[in-house]
């Protein structure tokens, strides 16, 4: 059922955004403050994706661009909105709904600016259930439902229309381009669909299970009890069961560059309490992709990779990672629909160049038991 969004849920709703986007969708923090400038004691109403009626036109809003660009470029906060009306008039027709394209501590609340500037609902699900780098990495486009027409806005006003058909790729790329020149952070409105589109396409509740997730670590660390335990049994219950510790040690190097459009890199952890254990490596383009100690795989996309603080589970984006740091990193398993062969296609480790093939990050730690 439908249910209120106040500012008093945001705190909870970023952090947990942030740990599914695993480390990349934005900084939470930012988030945050947008949606705070323009909600002020207001409310902003949730749709169930099961209770959507199946002639409901939803346009999804998110913000595109390198995460390392975005802490120090602040968005004016009149992007999203007018990227959603940009799209609007070129289509002749007016959003019932808007939603997020995918999971992070920006792109789960840009929806709920626009929102909150125009009194539209926000559906409770999105197009990735966690981060990806790309527009055309989209549950939406795997399971049938295309990104173009896009519009793009930026800070100054800019308005663009792409419209490359089926080809979301090619969506991608020029977006990109723009994206770049408009100074690195653009906003976009896209993959315009019904509310039966919805059912077939996206990942349902993932603004609820954000919520849920930030509400439990933060109540966990009040207790005084384990908020790592508190994440595993939040998602116990989901379409993400399995949650794995991957490693627990201090950032010992960070390469990171801004290039493309992207931010590309990786970040080296040195296990705590054994010196001899082989250095933990996590590679990233806005979001963790693969983790490896020495040679042995240990997680891999799409499954996701989250790195949080090693006592309070605060998640760790990848522009936000720093020598010295003492981490967790946690693997937990998406959604089957997310595992297909089409989906693999799209956003596995192919999609990004990566050697291995993919392995669901619950197999790995079984392999891990057998195999010391």
């Amino acid at each position: 059922m439908s249910w209120q969004l106040t500012a008093a849920d945001l705190p909870d709703l970023a952090r947990g955004a942030t740990l599914l986007g695993t480390g990349g969708g934005g900084d939470p923090y930012i988030g945050t403050m947008l949606v705070e400038r323009v909600l002020g004691d207001g409310a902003i109403t949730i749709l169930d994706p099961d209770e959507l009626a199946d002639d409901l036109f939803v346009i999804p809003t998110a913000q595109m661009g390198a995460p390392t660009v975005m802490v120090e470029k602040i968005p004016a906060g009149t992007e999203p909105t007018l990227a959603l009306r940009t799209l609007e008039a070129h289509l002749g027709r007016t959003a019932d709904a808007t939603m997020p394209i995918e999971c992070g501590g920006i792109n789960s609340m840009i929806p709920l600016v626009v929102a909150a500037e125009t009194g539209l609902p926000v559906v409770d699900a999105d197009g990735m259930g966690r981060a990806f780098p790309e527009l055309s990495m989209e549950t939406f486009a795997v399971y049938g439902v295309h990104g173009s027409p896009l519009a793009l806005a930026g800070e100054r006003g800019e308005q663009v229309v792409i419209d490359t058909g089926d080809d979301d790729r090619q969506m991608e790329w020029l977006a990109r381009a723009i994206t770049i020149r408009l100074g690195g952070v653009g906003h976009i409105a896209e993959y315009a669909m019904t509310g039966a589109d919805v059912r077939r396409t996206a990942v349902p509740r993932t603004l609820s299970m954000a919520l849920a997730l930030g509400r439990a670590i933060r109540v966990a660390r009040e207790q005084k009890s384990s908020p790592f335990d508190a994440i595993a049994e939040t998602l116990s219950t989901t379409l993400y069961p399995h949650v794995r510790e991957l490693c627990v040690g201090k950032v010992i190097d960070v390469e990171r560059r801004t290039t493309e459009g992207f931010a590309k890199g990786r970040a080296t952890i040195a296990p705590l309490g054994d010196d001899a254990a082989a250095p933990f490596e996590i590679s990233f383009q806005n979001e963790n992709l693969v983790a490896r100690q020495g040679v042995r795989l240990m997680a891999i996309v799409p499954d996701l990779i989250c790195v949080v603080d090693h006592e309070t589970a605060e998640p760790i984006t990848t522009e936000g990672l720093r020598y010295g740091q003492r981490v967790r990193v946690l693997g937990i398993s998406t959604p089957d629909m997310m595992r297909t062969p089409e989906a693999l296609a799209a956003f596995g480790p192919s999609a990004f160049g990566l050697e291995e093939g993919f392995e669901p990050v619950e197999q790995l730690a079984a392999e891990r038991r057998r195999t010391p």
